[in-house]
């Protein structure tokens, strides 16, 4: 399960460079209308819409799109409901790969993922087929080096954490039911412990070794896939090794 804070913090590096392109305000724009639909559109009692909101401000999106975002959720302003719905498939060499994606049209976003998978020789399976094989967890990865792991060993067993872990790569990885994800971010946030990257997602239980030519081609599909509008987490099986990262 280590190895999943590698992939998380590509699609987290990602995200920045994608944020300075303002390629991020349209995924952004769903997750805090999603929220919304869900939650209501005040901030201080829908913790979900205040994180999303803040993952806006963090990348600059106007306020002027993050208020028509709420009013689209609350039903303020017009627009098709957006909708959670997740995706399924193999990558190649049969490597499970799970897509969580926000769409105001399944009858779009479905082909689309298709067509990614089968270019890029995979396929997008049905329902089940490989979330057997994961767990959704809440995720924080942390710079080993730059954090203390015994007051961030304290504050996460307190808090609701189901396990702290050292990967391979200097990092500190934390786990947690998704239910005990907002009361651990909060309790972090009060210790000032920052996290690298964050997020609720589905964590392999195990990971898979493939060889690197297959692998490359796992990683080339997922980067694909994450590049998708409505897609905002990607999560898969694979063990990403520093020889696939080009390391």
């Amino acid at each position: 399960m280590a190895g999943h804070s590698k992939w998380a913090n590509i699609q987290h590096r990602k995200g920045r460079v994608d944020a300075a392109r303002g390629k991020l305000w349209s995924k952004l724009s769903k997750a805090i209308i999603i929220a919304a639909q869900g939650g209501g559109g005040d901030p201080s009692s829908n913790f979900r819409l205040r994180k999303a909101i803040d993952d806006a401000k963090a990348i600059s999106m106007p306020k002027d799109n993050i208020s028509r975002a709420i009013k689209r959720g609350t039903g303020e302003l017009g627009g098709d409901r957006v909708e959670e719905v997740v995706y399924e498939g193999y990558g190649p060499g049969g490597v499970a790969v799970m897509c969580e994606a926000l769409t105001d049209n399944r009858n779009r976003t479905a082909p689309e993922l298709r067509s990614i998978f089968s270019k890029l020789g995979g396929e997008l399976g049905k329902t089940g087929c490989v979330s057997y094989l994961f767990d959704r967890k809440g995720l924080f990865v942390f710079d080993a080096e730059s954090i203390d792991e015994e007051q961030l060993t304290e504050v996460v067993l307190e808090n609701g954490a189901e396990d702290i872990e050292a990967t391979d790569d200097g990092k500190l990885q934390v786990t947690c039911p998704p239910e005990n994800y907002d009361g651990l971010d909060d309790a972090l946030t009060a210790a000032e412990l920052a996290a690298e990257m964050k997020q609720v997602s589905q964590v392999p239980q195990t990971t898979v070794d493939v060889d690197s030519d297959t692998g490359k081609k796992v990683l080339r599909l997922l980067e694909q896939l994450d590049d998708h509008d409505d897609i905002q987490t990607v999560s898969t099986n694979l063990n990403i090794t520093d020889e696939l990262l080009g390391d």
